[in-house]
Order: C-alpha cells, then sequence, then structure tokens
C-alpha cells in the first residue's frame, strides 16, 4: 500500500510537522481513501511495513507517539531533512 497524499490539521496547512498531519490517503487497498493518523498508527502497530510513502526512496510509514500521547505515524528516517511524508501533495 502507498500513502499518496496527506490532510493537514485545520490552521495548519502549511505546517513543517508531521504530527499536524490529521489524515493520510491511503492507495492499494480494498478501500482506499483518507485514514485518520490514530487509525494508521492502530494498523501499522499490527502490520508493520505494510505501508510506504509514494515517494523514493519509498520508506514505510511507522508509528509514534508525541509528547502529549497523541498517536501519529511518520516515515523512516533517512538523508532527507524534512519527513517525507510532508512532501506528498496537501489537500
Amino acid at each position: 500500500m502507498k500513502a499518496t497524499k496527506i490532510r493537514m490539521k485545520t490552521g495548519y496547512e502549511y505546517s513543517a510537522k508531521v504530527t499536524e498531519i490529521s489524515e493520510i490517503y491511503i492507495e492499494g487497498c480494498t478501500n482506499p481513501g483518507f485514514f485518520l493518523k490514530s487509525t494508521l498508527y492502530d494498523f501499522i502497530k499490527s502490520n508493520p511495513c505494510s505501508i510506504q510513502v509514494n515517494i523514493y526512496p519509498y520508506p514505510s510509514l511507522i508509528p509514534a507517539l508525541s509528547s502529549n500521547g497523541e498517536k501519529y505515524v511518520r516515515s523512516e528516517p533517512n538523508d532527507t531533512p524534512y519527513d517525507n511524508l510532508l512532501k506528498l501533495p496537501r489537500c
């Protein structure tokens, strides 16, 4: 499955923080569409390496918790300064 678009929280449309993503569009599944980051967190905890960001080098999504305990996902670290999720088109 591939993450192809992101939707940011209201008021944070231009944020450079992955924690401000509210939903991620997933393709390659039986029900493509936008999924809440907390839903994806739970899915990836049970199914590691099952969703990749649709940008080279196609890093997998990994679960993470913010400092206040909020569930979110980010891409595996690589040599880019910003998370690859933030390079996806925003809707």
